[in-house]
């Protein structure tokens, strides 16, 4: 597929309100998970909780969220050192999400790392909630 009918294909099945820069950099995530979402990755994948579909590095508008469950608008946000310079920011993605219909929970890295059976039950919590 030549450059200019791989941009037309992007473009006609890309995620309403994203781009294909955005697409790009959500494919560069996938291939470079940090050691929690790896962690969290292998433990949501292929229906893996509860029956539970997610993808991994998922546009949506300008944003790309770690983990994204379709079935209930279900968003899972992993937060590492740098979020500590971001709280606005990170507070701001949440409220648009949210505005988009989304529901959004957020972890610190450390606490996939240290605790993921407690991370897993607690998402399963709220998506059932």
């Amino acid at each position: 597929m030549g450059e200019l009918s791989l941009l037309r294909f992007m473009d006609s099945h890309r995620i309403r309100g994203t781009t294909p820069n955005i697409i790009f950099a959500a494919r560069q995530l996938r291939q470079n998970l940090t050691p929690a979402e790896t962690m969290l990755w292998q433990a949501l994948k292929k229906r893996q909780l509860n029956g539970l579909k997610f993808r991994c590095q998922h546009p949506v508008e300008s944003f790309i969220v770690n983990f994204y469950c379709p079935q209930h608008r279900f968003v899972v946000e992993l937060d590492g050192a740098i979020h500590d310079r971001q709280v606005e920011y990170d507070a701001a993605r949440t409220e648009r999400l949210n505005q988009l219909g989304y529901r959004v929970i957020r972890f610190r890295n450390r606490e996939v790392l240290s605790n993921l059976s407690g991370v897993l039950q607690k998402i399963v919590t709220e998506i059932e909630n």
